[in-house]
């Protein structure tokens, strides 16, 4: 079913992982897709030749969502070449494991700059292009953001930041058409946990353990959820922080 058919969206961080599988959903759902990056332009053009396979119209752009010309120019791409937007997803970010007292000034910037003011950066942006019909704002949470992890406490404060964002700017924008939502996964396999070490076979075990639904997700668990909130089915759903990670809390 083409849900999204005549809709436009951005994904950040659309070049691997979850990202990248919400991407491919979306277009799959009929929507035209701009697939963002910020350096790796393989797994970019990986995503877009897959799209191109299903006939799907996408292109790709580099930009860095913590810098404010990028994200101009990001959005000015999009326009240039489907004049129009109707989704932000607002997936870009960035963590790293480590004890608290570890945590340098650097790692702070980094986290919260991709993290917390990415967010802020594109939705101003989307703000602009948005029509008078409004638009679907979603940003992606994550478990840690009402759970303070073990060695994750930074990366836990960019979460909870996302999620005050999403309910605060539901009211503001609300007005305007704009709707605000969040969705938190929970232990999900991607490129991201493999490449920081977190899906060895123990680790594996112990999040299935704590998993009702009994296995890891998959970035498709959470693309179907994106799906949804972009789609006129969530039309009366804003504000919200759709946990989807099989019933782990």
């Amino acid at each position: 079913m083409n849900l999204l058919t005549g809709k436009v969206a951005i994904v950040t961080g659309a070049s691997k992982g979850i990202g990248a599988g919400i991407a491919k959903a979306l277009a799959a759902a009929g929507a035209s897709v701009v697939v963002n990056y910020a350096s790796s332009r393989a797994g970019a053009e990986r995503v877009l030749a897959e799209l191109a396979v299903a006939d799907c119209k996408a292109i790709a752009v580099q930009a860095s969502v913590s810098d404010p010309k990028d994200v101009e120019r990001l959005f000015a791409e999009t326009k240039a070449a489907f004049g129009r937007l109707d989704i932000l997803v607002n997936n870009a970010g960035v963590f790293r494991f480590e004890p608290f007292e570890d945590i340098s000034v650097d790692e702070f910037h980094r986290e919260f700059s991709t993290n917390v003011l990415g967010p802020i950066l594109t939705l101003q942006e989307a703000i602009k292009q948005f029509g008078f019909e409004g638009g679907s704002v979603i940003n992606l949470s994550s478990l840690a953001g009402s759970h303070s992890l073990p060695n994750g406490i930074l990366y836990s404060a960019t979460k909870a930041a996302v999620e005050s964002l999403t309910q605060g700017l539901s009211a503001e924008l609300g007005a305007r058409g704009i709707r605000v939502n969040a969705i938190a996964p929970g232990y999900t396999r991607s490129e991201g946990t493999e490449a920081e070490g977190l899906l060895g076979e123990e680790n594996i075990k112990h999040y299935i353990s704590l998993t009702p639904l009994g296995r890891l997700g998959e970035p498709e668990d959470i693309a179907a959820a994106a799906v949804f909130l972009a789609s006129d089915a969530s039309a009366w759903i804003t504000g919200e922080t759709i946990r989807v990670g099989g019933g782990a809390r």
